[in-house]
């Protein structure tokens, strides 16, 4: 395993990032693994040298949390990890289950404790802007978790670029602990974040985390063109087939599967390897069902492309809309309730 900063922090993770997503309940997804067929994936990662996770308190409405604790608790060094979740989606019925009040924030972090059974969450990331509630509140609310030693460090997840520096602004003008990492959607066939989110990221010293850097298996190259594939997940994702599958991705796949076949390795190994190399990136997040997916992913960070693949990668790009965050009408971002 290789190693780097988070951003401009003094904290060291690894290159590849495990994705807790793929573990929790059933009756969340149907694809996803439960606590027991988890554990050879937590083990695998410790094994590889894997030091930084990654989940969600909306992922199995909490049960990932409780899985990624159970295994981290059991075979990692606390001191060691570095154990990142994430709030704002909906935990329950109800108006304050969900959202970046101060209200939530206080309960969910509390909350996300009690499930992963430890003392601190190492970096909490907003997983969304939320329109409901003055971002002030939010920001604030954060830094008050950090102060009361809940939190070591925060981080944002998909959003605009203006939003986001909108937020490193008032964080610096009122002395609030600062995002530290970004966790965009970004990979080979979706690169719009290379317009302004990145290099904002680049020059504010936030590290990049990308989400989806397969995206959600498409650049695996075992998606046909009506967006089914091998794995459960690739047959009932839905998600997937309305942000990828446009002719221009299968060109960039084109791409990817013939510098595999000339190396000797797998599709997912080349795109991951591009994501490692991209400026920026500190480590992209990856979630497999699969143990030997995940093995893959862990073997990428030894892959070196030459720039002319990674030219080569590049050229059959063309722009997509906004994938993974939304953007109200401007008139409703006065009144978001």
């Amino acid at each position: 395993m290789q190693y780097d900063k988070l951003g401009k922090t003094g904290m060291t993770v690894s290159r590849i990032c495990l994705g807790c997503m793929s573990y929790g309940d059933k009756k969340w997804r149907d694809w996803v693994l439960t606590i027991d067929e988890a554990r050879d994936h937590f083990a695998a990662a410790i094994e590889s040298g894997i030091n930084f996770y990654d989940t969600a308190d909306v992922y199995s409405v909490g049960v990932s949390e409780e899985i990624t604790g159970r295994w981290l608790n059991e075979m990692g060094k606390r001191e060691e990890l570095v154990v990142a979740t994430k709030v704002n989606g909906p935990m329950g019925p109800g108006h304050n289950r969900a959202g970046l009040s101060r209200k939530h924030i206080l309960e969910a972090v509390d909350a996300s404790l009690r499930r992963l059974k430890m003392d601190y969450i190492d970096l909490y990331q907003i997983h969304r802007w939320d329109f409901a509630t003055p971002i002030e509140e939010t920001l604030e609310a954060l830094d008050s978790v950090v102060r009361a030693g809940k939190v070591r460090y925060l981080g944002a997840s998909s959003m605009a670029a203006w939003q986001f520096s909108k937020a490193l602004h008032l964080q610096k003008e009122n002395g609030w602990h600062r995002f530290i990492s970004m966790q965009n959607h970004y990979n080979l066939v979706y690169r719009e974040e290379e317009r302004e989110m990145n290099p904002l990221c680049i020059d504010s010293g936030v590290g990049l985390i990308p989400w989806s850097p397969l995206a959600r298996g498409f650049l695996a190259g075992n998606r046909d063109k009506g967006g089914s594939g091998p794995t459960a997940r690739a047959k009932s994702d839905e998600f997937a087939k309305g942000m990828y599958f446009r002719e221009n991705d299968f060109e960039v796949l084109d791409i990817v599967e013939g510098i595999a076949k000339e190396r000797g390795i797998t599709p997912s190994q080349v795109a991951c390897a591009w994501m490692l190399q991209a400026p920026g990136v500190s480590a992209p997040i990856i979630g497999a069902t699969k143990i030997n997916h995940l093995k893959e992913a862990i073997s990428a960070v030894d892959v070196k492309l030459s720039s002319d693949e990674v030219k080569a990668l590049q050229k059959p790009y063309r722009p997509h809309p906004i994938l993974g965050h939304t953007q109200p009408e401007p008139s409703r971002m006065v009144h978001a309730h």
